[in-house]
């Protein structure tokens, strides 16, 4: 089987027209619902599993929520016009501190969908002006527009997917 490139070593390219903003925001969508149907049946043993010292699936499931505050900075950061977007903690302190196996898939499951329906409710609220603007991704380095924040989001979901998947197949 193919090597998945990890997250961290991972470029991006930022390029998308902005027409395909309405599809970014579909592929956004549809990750609860993904989480759900590959998790929301499963036992706990199976969920809260962890092999080698990584995260289980429940975990995997709490980081997407950890990181939608982020994604909520990002959209301010946007609408204030700043010149660097606000960088993510890449220790993930908020994911290891927070105990997510001690939680309810389908609590976690609701949770996630609430917040990432606010995430793209302000997503769609912002202006053509705001769509337009960029500003500069810390760890990247490189400029990123609304669009590309979205898109970005959609891909670092599908890499816990990916990982979700993965873990159910072992």
């Amino acid at each position: 089987m193919i090597q998945r490139i990890k997250w961290i070593d991972r470029k991006f390219e930022f390029n998308q027209p902005l027409g395909m903003f309405p599809l970014v925001i579909e592929r956004l969508r549809g990750t609860p619902i993904r989480l759900s149907h590959y998790t929301s049946n499963l036992p706990k043993s199976l969920l809260t599993k962890k092999e080698d010292n990584a995260w289980s699936i429940q975990e995997h499931v709490g980081h997407l929520i950890d990181l939608e505050e982020l994604h909520k900075g990002r959209i301010d950061d946007f609408l204030a016009g700043k010149a660097i977007l606000r960088a993510a903690d890449m220790q993930n302190k908020k994911t290891h501190e927070a105990n997510h196996n001690q939680a309810e898939i389908n609590g976690l499951l609701k949770k996630f969908a609430s917040i990432r329906a606010k995430y793209i409710e302000r997503l769609e609220a912002l202006d053509d002006k705001i769509l337009a603007t960029t500003a500069i991704h810390p760890r990247l380095n490189i400029p990123m527009r609304p669009i590309d924040m979205a898109l970005f989001t959609a891909e670092h979901d599908d890499q816990h997917m990916a990982t979700i998947h993965s873990l159910l197949s072992k």
